[in-house]
């Protein structure tokens, strides 16, 4: 009898995927998904990518060949989705490169993996966190929402893609807080808009000092035409005035006296908090009511939401709640407001978290960057975490800000703008708001607790500058991902350089640092050239995004210096420049004779120290090369290029490759 032959299973790896399967991995609507299969030594035959949305009606296999790598055992494709929600995919074999096979009974993969595609915005947005209770002119009352519509031109003006809106319910009385957190309210204390729920109603429900739901929809709708999506907040705890305290006090923990407890997080104390058990007995019920939380606001005009302190939360519970709302409402976008261990974070993004928070909040120093950075976006972490670098929240102003001001305002901003694709402040910080209690970093008089009337015009605000860095971030593509930061090398431990290039690679971005806001720095950058398609020999274009000057730049060692009172940081978009003169700039004479006087006096300097070993000649060739030539030579504000370049000339004339190379050759530098 003759026996059925079965192609034996070729294939011995697919990716991406996240622990065997376990977790999908991410995508966006905009951007394909890059699949990567390896089969077995000396496989005859074809591959393709298999996919279809996982859907209750079992919708039909799409399938897409796959390209060969000249690894012969490896193979390669893209998928691209129209529209989000959870995909599956798996690999194929054919015998031939175009054969129309039966996806159902050819030989496959032995697994199956998922992908979550989600709308752009979890990827690539600008936040801005808008308290609402400040937004008015009336000292001692709240904004209402048509107060909030008159901010909205101006939100929009500093290039913000989302406003995150603060939770916008009812508010507790019981043990409600005083100004600064005090344990005394008095009869105008509005309280922590934290503490849910009064006898006006808890999630569900709008604080009516901000007015009712239908103004909030006009909000929403309102915002939507200036081209900005509303988030709110959703904090699952409750005040102790909250329904549910009533209607389900088994959904809370109870002290030995029987008393409902209250939130503490050691050495904070919140008794105007009660957090929630998520293991009642009644639990199915419990958990359906919080996902009807989402529900109802989606159902109001809200697909993002900035979810606070997840991660004191089950996350059986947020894995359930996340899927189980995104197949139903598959554009919605979660925001882990997690400020904790990487491990811990990384798990709430596997399990569905689009986007979170981290700890770039404390991050100051270079290698506390690069270390950290290099965690978030290396290995199979860039196929599932998304960082939302906040500058400041309600909680924390950071110290760097506090002592150094608006130059570190700057500083900051940029840092979040362009490690990562997502970014926020929390309104207050384009006015370089940086009152704070000694010794913390606690906002004084916070709004977090009372009512605040802002001049968001203030004199010393950075308000142009937020708006350029959107700006900036729209024009270029490289700032729309998150997975392609490249760190560069620098010689300086105070100046931060690293390199985003957009996925077509039409698009490249090298960003440099001066982490010291208070002194000025210079370092040699080394730019990876070979990864830009530019030639070791060849002069490129760096122009820089903030100011708006060129230079012309050659090979992969360049040197930048960054006074961080003019500007902290440098955005330069890198560029072929053609012709060398084609971005030449002044070709005075003037410049010309100040070359050649500076180069005559260093040259002859340079031969004492080399042939007589000349201490003196030693320090004033440094002094010299630092404050006459440096400023003029290195990638800055007083740059110029007809100097750079008869500099170059007579360097090479004397035998040198640049004239840095002949500072730093000599004896003693």
């Amino acid at each position: 009898m003759e026996r059925k032959q079965t192609m034996v299973n070729p294939f011995t790896a697919l990716y991406p995927e996240i622990n065997g399967g376990s977790y999908p991995v991410k995508c966006e609507t905009d951007r394909p998904l890059k699949v990567r299969a390896i089969t077995k030594k000396r496989f005859k035959g074809y591959v393709a990518v298999k996919y279809r949305q996982v859907t209750p009606e079992k919708t039909a296999w799409k399938v897409k060949q796959m390209q060969r790598c000249a690894e012969e055992d490896r193979w390669f494709s893209e998928i691209s989705f129209e529209k989000p929600g959870l995909y599956e995919y798996t690999a194929v074999v054919t015998k031939t490169e175009t054969e129309r096979l039966n996806v159902n009974s050819a030989t496959c993969y032995n697994k199956t993996l998922r992908v979550i595609v989600e709308p752009s915005l979890a990827r690539f947005a600008s936040w801005y966190e808008m308290f609402h209770r400040s937004q008015g002119k009336i000292a001692g009352c709240s904004a209402t929402f048509k107060d909030m519509e008159k901010r909205l031109p101006e939100i929009a003006k500093l290039g913000f893609d989302v406003i995150y809106l603060p939770p916008v319910h009812p508010i507790g009385r019981t043990n409600r807080k005083g100004p600064n957190n005090s344990l005394v309210a008095g009869p105008d204390s509005p309280g922590s808009p934290w503490a849910i729920g009064n006898e006006d109603g808890g999630h569900k429900s709008v604080n009516p000092e901000l007015g009712t739901l239908e103004d909030f929809h006009g909000f929403v709708n309102k915002a939507k035409t200036f081209g900005i999506d509303v988030a709110i907040d959703i904090v699952l705890s409750c005040s102790p005035d909250h329904p549910y305290v009533k209607e389900h006090p088994g959904w809370f923990y109870r002290r030995q006296d029987g008393t409902i407890a209250y939130a503490e997080n050691p050495p904070k104390k919140y008794e105007d908090i009660y957090p929630l058990n998520f293991y009642p007995k009644d639990r199915e019920a419990m958990w359906a009511e919080m996902r009807s939380i989402f529900a109802f606001w989606i159902k109001h005009g809200i697909k993002i939401f900035r979810v606070d302190n997840p991660h004191t939360k089950p996350i059986e519970f947020w894995e359930w709640v996340i899927n189980d709302i995104k197949r139903e409402y598959p554009d919605t976008v979660f925001l882990s407001e997690a400020f904790t261990y990487f491990e811990k974070l990384e798990e709430l993004t596997k399990i569905g978290f689009s986007q979170t928070y981290t700890y770039f909040i404390w991050r100051n120093t270079k290698n506390e960057l690069i270390e950290y950075f290099i965690k978030l976006s290396s290995g199979i972490t860039k196929e599932f975490l998304r960082p939302n670098l906040f500058t400041n929240t309600p909680d924390i102003c950071p110290v760097i800000v506090q002592q150094a001001g608006r130059t570190a305002f700057k500083m900051r901003a940029a840092l979040a703008a362009t490690l990562s694709s997502l970014w926020g402040i929390y309104n207050g910080y384009e006015l370089c708001e940086n009152a704070t209690f000694p010794g913390t970093e606690t906002y004084m008089n916070s709004e977090k607790y009372e009512y605040k009337i802002w001049d968001w015009n203030r004199p010393g605000n950075i308000k142009d500058y937020v708006a350029r860095l959107n700006k900036i971030r729209r024009g270029n593509k490289a700032l729309q991902h998150f997975d392609n930061l490249e760190f560069c090398d620098s010689t300086n431990d105070n100046m931060l350089c690293y390199l985003k290039s957009s996925p077509d690679n039409s698009n490249q971005i090298l960003v440099v640092v001066n982490l010291d806001p208070w002194n000025v720095h210079s370092a040699r950058l080394t730019v990876p050239v070979e990864k830009l398609g530019i030639a070791s020999e060849e002069y490129y274009s760096a122009k820089e995004l903030i100011c708006g000057n060129k230079y012309l730049w050659k090979g992969r060692d360049n040197y930048v210096r960054i006074n961080p009172q003019i500007e902290p940081v440098y955005i330069f978009q890198i560029s072929r420049a053609g012709q060398k003169n084609e971005i030449a700039g002044d070709k005075g004479q003037k410049m010309i004779a100040l070359a050649d006087e500076h180069w005559k006096r260093f040259f002859e300097l340079r031969k004492l120290v080399v042939e007589k070993n000349d201490v003196l000649a030693r320090r004033e060739l440094a002094m010299h090369y630092n404050e006459q030539m440096e400023p003029l030579l290195y990638t800055g504000p007083d740059y110029n290029t007809t100097y750079r370049a008869e500099m170059d000339i007579l360097a090479r004339k004397a035998g040198f490759l640049s004239p840095e190379n002949a500072y730093f050759t000599t004896p003693g530098h």
